[in-house]
């Protein structure tokens, strides 16, 4: 309680100082109370709301189990050293790697073979349709895809009644490590090239038209309109879209959840955070999680902003 107390006094009182710096400045005597009225409550809820969690959170990380004795860097020593642990880094490694990346290279191929097409609107619905699903229904419904049983039972999920009807053996789908990560990632990109596809579009199609003609009276191939063209112009858009995607996979947990429960070695680090915080009651080793997790998302919103900047700057010029 204290601790929110301090938060939410130093919120108020850089918003404070802010505002009568501005007002000294500028020379308007009612800039401090248009700042309070438009900026306090904001502010407020960004003290209660996350400037107290993340203060909270990073001080249990350095405190035992119950949080009532400090036991220094012991539960990161664990972070790095545990065999599941270390396990969720590296199937976080891989999600963060090929979510991004093969959801927004389908997203950006579909809305360049889409673009300006006769089924344009049902085609871009048909991707995007997966994006109205929560994580917990989309895995819900590939579990089902997934689905194992015996060879000698009948099979129920879709993939393995296919093999089984061509004369293959069923596969084990979400039980066999490592190809079973695999799998739960394609479910994160059938949802994800959805998103990717809708921005990339709008970008597609904010190209200005004379450069598009100038470069097809050129006569250039296809290819070279894709890589001297269109990747050139999308290119804000596209960083938008792997940021945001990055930080969406890193913390991922309802997917593995739901179709695994992390098992058979697919094991992530929000799901291990979860696990260490309610399911043992370890809010030290829950905790510092939460500060990795958050540790490795600041490089890459720091990223974003920046490149948002760039491209003001650049638009400005």
């Amino acid at each position: 309680m204290i601790l929110a107390v301090l938060a939410l006094l130093a919120v108020v009182a850089v918003l404070l100082g802010g505002a009568r710096l501005a007002d000294r400045f500028a020379g308007r005597s009612r800039t401090f109370w248009v700042a309070v009225a438009f900026a306090g409550p904001a502010a407020v809820l960004l003290g209660v709301g996350l400037i107290y969690p993340a203060i909270r959170t990073t001080i249990m990380s350095f405190m035992d189990r119950r949080s009532q004795e400090w036991v220094g860097l012991a539960n990161y020593e664990w972070v790095f050293t545990d065999a599941s642990a270390l396990q969720g880094f590296i199937n976080t490694f891989w999600w963060v790697i090929l979510v991004p990346l093969v959801s927004t290279a389908v997203g950006l191929v579909y809305a360049i073979l889409v673009d300006n097409s006769r089924f344009e609107r049902i085609a871009k619905s048909l991707l995007f349709m997966p994006m109205a699903i929560s994580f917990v229904g989309a895995g819900i419904i590939w579990r089902f895809v997934y689905e194992y049983r015996g060879a000698a039972q009948e099979q129920i999920g879709l993939l393995n009644a296919i093999l089984v009807g061509l004369g293959f053996e069923p596969l084990r789908f979400l039980q066999d490590s490592p190809w079973n990560t695999f799998f739960l990632i394609v479910v994160m990109i059938w949802i994800q090239a959805g998103f990717a596809m809708v921005l990339l579009s709008a970008a597609i199609k904010a190209i200005p038209a004379d450069i598009v003609e100038a470069a097809r009276l050129d006569g250039v191939t296809a290819w070279q309109m894709f890589r001297r063209i269109t990747v050139p112009n999308v290119r804000p858009t596209l960083v938008v879209v792997l940021t945001t995607i990055i930080i969406a996979t890193l913390k991922i947990f309802d997917i593995p959840r739901t179709m695994t429960g992390a098992r058979f070695d697919t094991q992530v680090l929000a799901n291990l955070m979860y696990d260490q915080s309610f399911t043992f009651g370890n809010n030290g080793i829950g905790s510092a999680l939460a500060v990795m997790i958050f540790v490795l998302v600041i490089p890459v919103v720091v990223f974003n902003v920046r490149q948002m900047i760039r491209n003001r700057e650049v638009r400005g010029a």
